[in-house]
């Protein structure tokens, strides 16, 4: 067993079992605080601010990907006060057409790799597919874990994978597309095989630890992310590296997403509320945000057309 092996396996068989009851009762408690008129305004904006908007479909076209992009930056064209998402999130041959449409926004271009979202491929492959989105633009990857891998024990096979996949991230100018590392919490089957994978991932590089596909149900909840947020809170009090969090699938009201950012400011505090270090993985979630924001800005809902229907 080589030294970092040992390591591994020293601090997650170390990190202490989940207590489920007293976890989904906090998640439960913290999800009915009431937030309302300005701060549920600011929490809309901060939301909006924070989306990585998805499409993930095998009947993604170039002008939806162009469309998604144009909404990403300008969610409300009736109104230049509300903010631009954080990200486009797409396939890797969808990357360079996301890229050249958003081009210098300053949004960033996520793409999935890694056999996204079963994961169930040779590492040469999940190699390629994560270098072939870089090179063509992705400022982000959103590679998935090997849980068959993760679920019989070999911690080390996942841990190796993902170091491989950050190495891939590297770019010729010495920078490295951000990696996030997603779990599918909905297959992990315990929230101590949360935290333990959380750990894993951040000891291997991971910039941000995400809970889903979107593909498989359950996908985010409230109590997984706070566990995934203990995780990180420990990790940079441990070793003085932040690292962020992405719950992604399932959220989709405005409700929901300011559920999140109260649990977020709660458990590891202001300095993870902000877009480099707090994401929601959404395709709907948005419409409703800014349905909500205009409901407070004018008194009324607007009709359904509003929105664009993704």
């Amino acid at each position: 067993m080589t030294g970092a092996t040992a390591s591994l396996r020293k601090t997650l068989g170390g990190l202490p079992g989940v207590d489920q009851v007293g976890l989904e009762a906090r998640a439960a408690g913290l999800g009915t605080r009431s937030i309302k008129t300005t701060a549920k305004a600011w929490a809309i904006d901060l939301a909006i601010s924070m989306v990585d908007l998805t499409t993930l479909e095998g009947a993604d076209t170039p002008g939806k990907v162009r469309a998604l992009a144009n909404k990403a930056m300008r969610p409300d064209p009736t109104d230049p006060s509300c903010p631009s998402a954080a990200a486009v999130c797409v396939y890797p041959d969808m990357v360079k057409i996301a890229k050249d449409t958003l081009g210098d926004s300053g949004l960033h271009v996520a793409s999935v790799a890694t056999a996204f979202p079963s994961g169930r491929a040779a590492l040469d492959i999940k190699l390629a597919d994560t270098r072939d989105a870089v090179e063509a633009g992705a400022d982000e990857i959103d590679m998935v874990i090997d849980r068959g891998a993760f679920l019989t024990g070999n911690y080390e096979l996942v841990f190796d994978e993902i170091v491989a996949t950050k190495e891939a991230c590297a770019r010729p100018d010495g920078s490295h597309a951000h990696l996030k590392v997603i779990f599918e919490t909905g297959e992990l089957q315990t929230y101590d095989n949360v935290r333990k994978a959380s750990w894993l991932s951040m000891m291997a590089g991971a910039d941000f630890i995400k809970t889903s596909t979107g593909k498989v149900q359950p996908a985010a909840t409230l109590p997984v992310t706070l566990v995934m947020l203990e995780a990180v809170r420990d990790f940079r009090a441990e070793t003085g590296r932040q690292v962020g969090v992405k719950p992604a699938g399932g959220i989709k009201t405005s409700k929901d997403a300011i559920k999140y950012l109260v649990m977020v400011n709660e458990i590891v505090g202001e300095d993870w509320l902000d877009p480099d270090w707090f994401r929601f993985g959404a395709s709907s979630l948005l419409n409703d945000l800014l349905l909500q924001r205009q409901k407070i800005a004018t008194g009324h809902y607007s009709g359904p057309d509003y929105v664009t229907l993704d």
